[in-house]
């Protein structure tokens, strides 16, 4: 019924705004949300105004929208106490435009909170503004504005890491039912590096004598992300024994990280000093490392691991190939561990993050494996790691038999509501991979779900890892050892910030450097 006067005839006499009705149908049923900024400096200080236009649904009275964002973001927490002070949130109602015949919204005020546990993980963290005494019409605008300054406040400040496309995605309870529904189209905003304050030099501690080292170099801006798009030269230099053996103006990209891999060094004997500086940057501090040349040294040299590394597929930060191009080429990292969440996981996006890791495994340079993350709570057994060591398929998510090996399937693009659990106890999680140890590694952990080691398998659990950016566990590593389990132990970086190998404490989440 387009047509006005049809609608009248079909109808017959009644009742109605003029207009109203084409433009509540012309309208997105859930509305749309706006952002001021698509491209901010990690860790700079902002006014962010989100501008919420209200769908053809209206808002009940006592209904609710939310703006959220991802748990493991370290954006500075909002307050509601002081205007004046650091990262208030305010919000508040726009009436808009009417046309003849319609009554007004009754809407009195909006109630402003900030949860950091306000909807579902990943989307966690929550700006809520309720509706009180009254309703929204079509058309009607909430306006949030995250570190207001008009009352003199100087912003919020922004999570200090990189992000590609950081997204506010909004949730509008239209009837007053908590019962939620996305808005289409999430606000995004690139979150980019800051300029280089510091070179960081990524070098084995030690070698065999005679073995040359290789190198990695990167400009790291004051929150620990790598720096881009540069250029310009960067002086190395090395000296062993108070003798200059090594100098060389080394030319940065043009584009891109900026990011160096140096390979022609003077093998070792002794200890080699190596320091890299930024030629007429006085304000980028100079990078230094050692490397020490061991007559006795059993391997060539060491090695470095991430096992742990999340990417945006389930609670990380950026692209799996994002994520193994940083760990291979700014921290240096030798073996690198995709890791995904299983309950989270979709089919799909484990089979992408899986040939793209595959695409990065060069024998010799870089092996990286896949990983599932068993994520059983502590009564279950608790956070266990599952590498795929061999050449064959991941037997994850579903076994040969069809067996799903999740602990439970749980995702944002599940058709239904409940859940189908899989894998579990940690018992459960063992008899998928029992029939082949050799092929498999499992190392409990404490993340988010705390190991507890009531449980051990000696076969495939060869390793715990005892720190992360979740904290160092040294408590655990003494618990395993005092119930007489074999382990070796590893250190990685459960990495949700997309930096693998080594990544700077966040602030408030994750404040310790994993890796």
């Amino acid at each position: 019924m387009q047509d006005e006067s049809e609608r009248r005839q079909r109808l017959g006499e009644h009742v109605a705004p003029a207009r109203l009705y084409a433009a509540i149908k012309a309208r997105p049923f859930l509305g749309s949300v706006a952002c001021s900024h698509d491209r901010l400096v990690a860790g700079s200080w902002h006014e962010i105004v989100l501008t919420y236009e209200v769908g053809a649904c209206g808002i009940a009275d006592g209904a609710t929208f939310k703006a959220t964002f991802k748990f493991y973001s370290d954006w500075a927490l909002f307050q509601t106490a002081d205007p004046s002070a650091a990262n208030y949130v305010s919000a508040e109602y726009e009436a808009g435009p009417l046309l003849p015949g319609q009554s007004p919204a009754t809407v009195q005020s909006l109630s402003v909170r900030f949860d950091q546990k306000g909807h579902e993980r990943p989307f966690q963290k929550a700006v809520i503004v309720d509706v009180v005494d009254g309703y929204l019409n079509a058309g009607d605008r909430i306006v949030i504005r995250l570190g207001d300054r008009r009352a003199g406040g100087p912003g919020t400040r922004v999570q200090t890491f990189v992000e590609d496309g950081f997204r506010f995605r909004c949730y509008v309870d239209p009837l007053g039912t908590s019962r939620y529904v996305a808005v289409p189209g999430d606000p995004v905003i690139a979150i980019v590096a800051g300029p280089p304050e510091r070179i960081q030099l990524g070098a084995p501690r030690f070698v065999a004598e005679g073995v040359v080292p290789p190198l990695t170099v990167a400009l790291l801006d004051r929150w620990g992300n790598v720096a881009r798009d540069l250029g310009g030269p960067l002086d190395i230099a090395a000296t062993a024994e108070g003798r200059e053996v090594y100098r060389r103006r080394h030319a940065l990209p043009e584009q891109g990280w900026a990011t160096l891999r140096v390979e022609d060094l003077p093998s070792v004997s002794g200890e080699l000093r190596i320091g890299a500086a930024r030629p007429g940057a006085r304000d980028v501090a100079e990078g230094v490392a050692f490397v020490t040349g061991l007559a006795d040294a059993p391997v060539p040299r060491a090695l470095y691991g991430d096992l742990h590394v999340h990417a945006h597929d389930t609670v990380g930060t950026n692209s799996p190939a994002y994520n193994a191009a940083y760990a291979r080429d700014v921290a240096g990292v030798d073996v690198y561990g995709y890791t995904a969440n299983d309950f989270q996981i979709t089919d799909e996006g484990w089979r992408e993050g899986v040939a793209v890791t595959a695409g990065f495994d060069v024998p010799g340079r870089f092996v990286a494996y896949s990983v599932q993350e068993w994520c059983g709570s502590s009564t279950a057994g608790g956070d266990h790691q599952v590498l795929f060591l061999g050449d064959d398929p991941p037997g994850f998510p579903f076994n040969e038999r069809g067996e799903h090996n999740r602990t439970f399937l749980w995702n944002e693009s599940m058709g239904g509501t409940g859940v189908e659990v899989g894998r579990w106890p940690v018992e459960d999680l063992w008899a998928a991979y029992a029939h082949d140890p050799e092929n498999h590694l499992i190392i409990p952990h404490v993340g988010g779900r705390r190991y507890i080691p009531d449980w051990h398998h000696p076969e495939l659990e060869r390793l715990v890892e005892i720190a992360s950016a979740w904290g160092h566990f040294d408590w655990l590593y003494r618990d395993v050892i005092a119930r007489g389990y074999r382990l070796g132990v590893c250190a990685n970086g459960d990495e949700h910030r997309g930096r693998p190998g080594g990544g700077a404490p966040g602030v408030q989440v994750f404040g310790v450097r994993g890796g």
